[in-house]
């Protein structure tokens, strides 16, 4: 049976539920689908801080609140979906979904998010939360007065080194290179700050600690010198893997594979939003999500409101 809703929502963290939450109080029939759990990343951020207008709470707890929010403004949500087939470049766009049956609507946003670029260790995954992160802005102040170390060697490793050396005692530098990927106005700025120190040529062996990190093990690339890092905490900055495979073919995307938008997050097809982690974009927060959802939603309901 096919069911028809105004928009859908492709996406079920800050920026989906934002957006959903913006329809549903628009009055449109809004139909919000996940493949994996509702909230995104904010739900393994242990603790958030920084968004305004909510005391230091837990990102789950976060993704609770817009959830309930969304439902309550008339949002049906599907979580752990399984997308089988997407058409966006007719007027009415269809989503099937395995189990649950075919969806037609006549605006997408598209909010699927990303990932951090990870090691790949299992070591990295234990202590995912527990002493390593991938968001100095998000969690650099639990680590003040304490030594951590930042993985990396490009801009963003570089930059949220540099801003990391506001909280932390000491920050180490460790990247895979003899060189750096960083602009030079970072390398010499970071260069300069006696906070930072640097481990060039370094492969990451493993992880270490009791209940959280306290050893980052690296190895030297050429002569196998192995050293011990003692740190609180590791910050890993070695890429961002935007979650659009499922849309090479059918939008427009950088060399990078994130999702290009004009500044009302529409894309090159007519009915078609991006918002979130998954565009082009520089900063990548609970709050920027939140502000993308928001753009979308209204941009999709003009878009809808032109057409009747």
């Amino acid at each position: 049976m096919k069911q028809r809703f105004d928009v859908i929502v492709l996406g079920g963290g800050p920026a989906g539920l934002s957006a959903g939450i913006y329809l549903g109080r628009g009055r449109l029939k809004t139909l919000i689908v996940d493949t994996g759990t509702i909230g995104g990343q904010t739900v393994f951020s242990y603790s958030v801080a920084n968004y305004p207008g909510v005391e230091e709470t837990a990102g789950m707890a976060i993704s609770r609140i817009m959830l309930n929010q969304a439902k309550h403004f008339g949002c049906k949500v599907i979580s752990q979906a399984e997308i089988s087939s997407l058409e966006l470049g007719t007027k009415e766009k269809t989503v099937v979904v395995e189990d649950e049956g075919t969806f037609l609507t006549r605006a997408i946003i598209v909010a699927t998010g990303g990932i951090p670029r990870t090691l790949g260790l299992e070591s990295e995954n234990r202590f995912k939360g527990k002493g390593i992160s991938y968001c100095a802005t998000c969690d650099g102040d639990f680590f003040t007065n304490k030594p951590i170390v930042a993985i990396g060697g490009g801009n963003s490793a570089l930059e949220e080194a540099l801003a990391l050396t506001q909280f932390a005692s000491k920050v180490t530098v460790v990247h895979e290179f003899d060189h750096f990927q960083a602009q030079p106005w970072v390398v010499s700025e970071a260069e300069a700050n006696p906070k930072i120190d640097f481990l060039m040529e370094q492969d990451i062996l493993d992880f270490e600690g009791d209940e959280k990190l306290e050893r980052v093990i690296v190895t030297h690339k050429k002569t196998g010198e192995r050293t011990v890092i003692h740190a609180d905490g590791c910050f890993i900055f070695i890429g961002y893997v935007p979650n659009t495979s499922e849309f090479r073919d059918l939008l427009e995307l950088t060399d990078s594979g994130e999702i290009i938008v004009d500044e009302d997050m529409r894309t090159g097809v007519p009915g078609v939003f991006a918002a979130g982690d998954v565009r082009s974009k520089r900063y990548r927060q609970i709050t920027t999500a939140v502000a993308d959802g928001t753009i979308a939603a209204l941009s999709a309901a003009e878009y809808i409101q032109h057409r009747e």
